[in-house]
This record gives C-alpha cells, structure tokens and sequence, in this order.
C-alpha cells in the first residue's frame, strides 16, 4: 500500500498587512486551491485548519471556522496548534484521514491576522509557562533570540554578518519574483549592512516581519487523483513531527537553559537535524536526491543553521555553501525559492502550509520566474515553539 497522499490543489491568499480578519484570508486561499485541484467544495470530506491562536476564539477552532466560512457541508474537522509547526502538523492530519480511509479529499488550511511589531505573550501571569518565563525573566524576545543564535555562529562556526547579509540578498531577489510576496523588492548586501540594529548581530533586514496571510492544500488518495485524471500528481511522501531528545545541549526558544549532560550523554545529533533525518527516512531519500528546499528562515543566521541540519553540507559549512552560490536558483540546492520568510513575514499558522505550495508549484513546473529548472523532490523544515519538529517531502 502507497503512503503518498496527492497534492490536487495549492492555493495563498498574499502576505502583507491588511487589517481584516484571518478568517477572510484562509477562505480566499482555500477557495484559490479548490478551483486549482478542480475540487467541488462538497466533494471535500474532511476540513484541518491550523489554529491562530491570537485571533480569538474562532481561531482554536480553525477547522470549523473554515469550514462555516466555506458553507456548511457535514466535513469532518480537526484543529490543529503547534505554533509554527502547526501548518504542517494540520498537513499529517490530514494524510493520516486519508491513508486511513476516513475521507478521500481533505483541505487544510493556515491563515494570520498577525500583530503589529513583534510577536508578545497573552496577558495574564503564568510562571509555569516557559514562554511567558523567557519574555518576562530575560526580556527575550524573538529578536534577541534569533540574535543571541546568530552569536553563537559567530562564535563556533565564524560566520560574519556579511554572510548573514547574503541570505536576505538571495532572498529578496527571489521574493521580487513571487506574487504572494509581501516584500517584492530586492535589496543589496551594503542596504542590508545600513538598515538598524535590531537585535546584535542582526539588522532590521535580516530578521523576519509579522504579517497576514493564508495558505491552503487540496489532499488526497492516489485513488481519487487517479479517478479525476491526475496521473502524475505531485505527493506528500513524508511528513515529520518529531520532539527533541534529552538532554537537549543547544538552546531552543522558549527554553532558557540546556539539560546537563552530568548523567546521561548527549544524543548523536541536535533537535533540528533530527527533524530532517526522520523525514528522509520515511520518504526514502536523502539530502543528494532533493531538487529545492523550503526553510524556516526566521533570520538570515537561522537559514545557515538549516543547510546544515538538512544534510546540505557539513557542520560549520553553512556559510561556505552560500557563498558558493550552491543554494540560489541555477544552484546544486536552492533554498527558499518563494523568498522565505525574509520576503513574506510570519502569518504563523499558515507558514509550513505555504512552503508546501511553494513545492508543490516548483515540481509541477508551474512557479514562473523563480522556477527551479528540472524539480522533482523537494523538502520543507521549520520548528515551533515547544518542542514541535515539522518536516515534509514532496516528490514528483
């Protein structure tokens, strides 16, 4: 029996700061990728949406939310929270319904209204809480964690802050590319050098924006895409969520503090790495076999931390391989060929759900200017808050 699961239809509603409801842009991009698989909406059997948490209380409940956006129509619904991760935690529901055979067609869908400046604790006073601790102990906010990240590169691997500069370059150059996009513009290393100090080493431009914006999948049984004549459909091989080992010896928000490792000895590789390699394992690939990659690049240090943990190169080579030009279009791997998060801000819920469109576009052979020529697998990373590990391959 097939473990894939078709990709029949993509669809986004593009970022930016629109000052409407989340709900508004997830049913825009759920209507966009209904007509893309040529799906009726009654067709659908199941409906997983991505929970936003900061959108009150329709948003804990996104998959309902959704679907009576949509018109009711007796779908099951799941909901689905696993902060940045959530998209693609919504994505293995939905396979699992699907190789389950509780239903044929599933949509899932992610979608933000998020807040202006950064992301910030809800209120109230919750010590047991290792987010509401680290924004309230150390004052850390996301900024100064991606910061204190970029530190310790510096520090082990001797990245500069002229390599950090090179990510948003490529990136802004690939995001001009993207209609989705919330920044279209490209940008020069000596602008990214002249923009404010945000969070030392970082600069304005090398750290993500919060932003609106939905994403949404068509999914379904290779059965079913074969009865509508979807003979080669592009397929969800793999998904991974996986949690980290202890003792966890690299700091990882929201922690403030790494396990000893006095009694027990640390694992063989580090939380991130272990993301990727559970995906490759179950899809049956490995980092040489992969066309593109679609990564988590809340800042321009956390993009080099991924070549590694994918296997793209060796620990400490991120920045080499950049510079190379191994990871631009044209190049042996490109990474963030829709521009990352560096051209469309987090809408948080919707995140790991648009990496997915942007692999599934690039290996259909559909992305236009920023196509990646000859596409055939791809794989997505990020991780959220809390121990969630979200990886997906798709294949061609």
């Amino acid at each position: 029996m097939t473990r894939d699961v078709a990709v029949l239809g993509a669809g986004m509603h593009p970022w930016g700061k629109w000052g409407r409801s989340f709900v508004e842009y997830g049913t825009a991009a759920a209507r966009a990728a209904l007509a893309d698989a040529g799906v009726d909406w009654r067709d659908v059997g199941s409906v997983v949406g991505a929970d936003t948490v900061r959108g009150g209380y329709p948003g804990y409940v996104a998959g309902a939310t959704f679907a009576k956006a949509l018109g009711w129509q007796g779908a099951r619904v799941a909901s689905v929270y696993a902060a940045c991760a959530s998209g693609a935690q919504a994505i293995a529901a939905a396979r699992a319904q699907i190789l389950a055979g509780l239903a044929d067609v599933v949509l899932v869908v992610g979608a933000d209204a998020a807040p202006k400046g950064f992301f910030r604790p809800a209120g109230g006073d919750r010590p047991d809480d290792p987010d509401w601790l680290r924004f309230r102990v150390l004052g850390a906010t996301n900024p100064v964690y991606f910061g204190l990240y970029a530190r310790r590169r510096m520090a082990v691997h001797g990245d500069t802050a002229a390599d950090f500069a090179l990510v948003k370059v490529k990136n802004a150059a690939m995001g001009a590319l993207n209609p989705y996009a919330r920044y279209r513009k490209r940008v020069t290393a000596e602008e990214v050098a002249a923009s404010a100090v945000v969070a030392d080493p970082l600069r304005l431009l090398d750290i993500c924006a919060t932003s609106d914006g939905g994403a949404a999948l068509v999914l379904s049984s290779m059965e079913f895409a074969h009865r509508r004549g979807a003979t080669r459909p592009v397929r969800i091989r793999a998904v991974s969520t996986v949690t980290p080992r202890f003792p966890n010896t690299v700091l990882d928000l929201p922690d403030i503090a790494t396990d000893s490792t006095l009694a027990v000895a640390a694992p063989d590789e580090t939380f991130r790495a272990s993301i990727a390699r559970a995906a490759y394992e179950e899809a049956g690939v490995g980092p040489g076999d992969l066309s593109l990659a679609e990564v988590y690049d809340l800042s321009t240090a956390l993009e080099l931390q991924w070549y590694e943990d994918l296997g793209l190169c060796g620990e400490g080579e991120g920045a080499k391989l950049l510079r190379e030009g191994a990871t631009a279009p044209g190049g042996r791997i490109p990474v963030n060929a829709s521009g990352g998060l560096a051209s469309f801000g987090e809408a948080v819920p919707a995140q790991a759900i648009a990496q997915v469109c942007e692999l599934t576009w690039q290996l259909r052979g559909t992305a236009g200017d920023r196509q990646i020529a000859g596409a055939r697998v791809g794989i997505s990373a990020n991780q959220g808050l809390f121990g969630h590990g979200s990886s997906v391959v798709a294949v061609r």
